[in-house]
C-alpha cells in the first residue's frame, strides 16, 4: 500500500494512493482512523487499511489536483544518519564512521512533498539531501537487527534540507536542520511489502533539472537494520517515529562552483519505487 494524507495544510485526510488516478478516503468510512499517528500504528491500523480497501463501501476521490501533504502525522522524533555514505563523508570532509552519527530535526519542519521549501532570512549556503527514510510501525526497544523489519510501517523520501554556515562555522546541526519547511517528507509511506529490494534503491535528487545525487541505498555503511538495532538499544522508537538513513554524495554545497537554494529553484528528490518530491523554493 501506499499511505497519503491529503487536503489543505492542517486539516490533511488520511488517505491510500490507488495508483489509478484515486484515493481511498479512509476516514469517509472508519471514523476511528483519525490520522496516520502513534495511535494507528500502534493499533494495527495497517490491517485496518487492507480490510479499507476490500470494502465494497469504500469512497475514493480523484487524485488529479489534491494536494498531498506528509504521509505521516507529527511523530514524537525524526533522528537522522549523518555521514552514512562513504562518497558524502569524504566529500563532506567526514572520516568514515565507524558506528552511525546520529543527529535529530525539529517535526515542526516537516512539509509537504510538494510545498514550498522557505529559506529563513540570512541563510545564503542552503542545500537538500535525498534520503530513504524508515517508518516505525510498532514499539521497538533493544530490537536486534535480525528482528528489525518487523518493527517497520514502511518507507518514504525524505529531504533533509540544511542550512551549512551555522554548521560548519558553529558546529550546531539540530537547529540548520530543523527550521520549518526544512523536511520535505512523501508524497508515499510505502509498506515493506511493496519494497522487494531495500538495499539496492535509487535514490537521487535535481536541481532546476540537473542532477546532483544519483546513488543507491547499496552503498550505505550502515543498513536498515542495524540501525534501527542501534539506536533501539537506549532509545526506545514509537509507533510513527522517522528514521532517516542519510544521503549519497553530490550534494550542492560539496560542488565548485557550489549549487546553492535560492528564491525560484526547483528541487526534485527522489527514489525509485518510493516516490518523487518536487519542492519549489520562496
Amino acid at each position: 500500500m501506499k499511505l497519503v494524507r491529503f487536503g489543505e495544510k492542517g486539516k490533511e485526510r488520511p488517505g491510500v494512493w490507488m495508483g489509478d488516478g484515486r484515493i481511498l478516503d479512509v476516514r469517509a468510512l472508519a471514523f476511528h482512523i483519525e490520522d496516520y499517528n502513534e495511535h494507528f500504528f500502534e493499533n494495527h491500523g495497517l490491517e485496518q487499511l487492507k480490510q479499507l480497501l476490500a470494502d465494497p463501501g469504500a469512497t475514493y476521490i480523484e487524485a488529479a489536483g489534491v494536494r498531498l501533504g506528509a504521509p505521516i502525522a507529527r511523530p514524537s522524533k525524526i533522528i537522522c544518519v549523518g555521514a552514512n555514505y562513504a562518497a558524502h563523508a569524504k566529500e563532506f570532509g567526514h572520516e568514515i564512521p565507524k558506528e552511525p552519527i546520529l543527529f535529530s530535526k525539529a517535526t515542526t519542519a516537516i512539509n509537504g512533498p510538494n510545498d514550498l521549501i522557505v529559506l529563513p532570512d540570512g541563510a545564503p549556503v542552503v542545500d537538500s539531501e535525498a534520503e530513504l527514510a524508515v517508518v516505525i510501525g510498532k514499539k521497538a526497544s533493544k530490537v536486534c537487527a535480525a528482528e528489525a523489519r518487523n518493527c517497520v510501517a514502511g518507507y518514504m523520501v525524505l529531504n533533509d534540507v540544511t542550512e551549512r554556515i551555522t554548521q560548519k562555522l558553529k558546529g550546531q546541526w539540530f537547529c540548520v536542520k530543523g527550521f520549518d519547511t526544512f523536511c520535505p517528507v512523501g508524497p508515499f509511506l510505502v509498506t515493506p511489502d511493496e519494497v522487494s529490494d531495500l538495499g539496492g534503491l535509487h535514490v537521487w535528487q535535481k536541481f532546476n533539472g540537473e542532477v546532483l545525487q544519483d546513488g543507491n541505498t547499496a552503498d550505505m555503511i550502515f543498513t536498515v537494520p542495524f540501525l534501527i538495532e542501534y539506536i533501539s538499544q537506549g532509545i526506545t522508537l514509537l509507533p510513527g517515529d522517522v528514521i532517516s538513513t542519510g544521503t549519497p554524495s553530490g550534494i550542492g554545497s560539496a560542488r565548485d562552483p557550489q549549487v546553492l537554494m535560492k528564491s525560484g529553484d526547483r528541487v526534485e528528490v527522489g527514489i525509485d519505487g518510493i516516490g518523487v518530491q518536487r519542492c519549489e523554493v520562496l
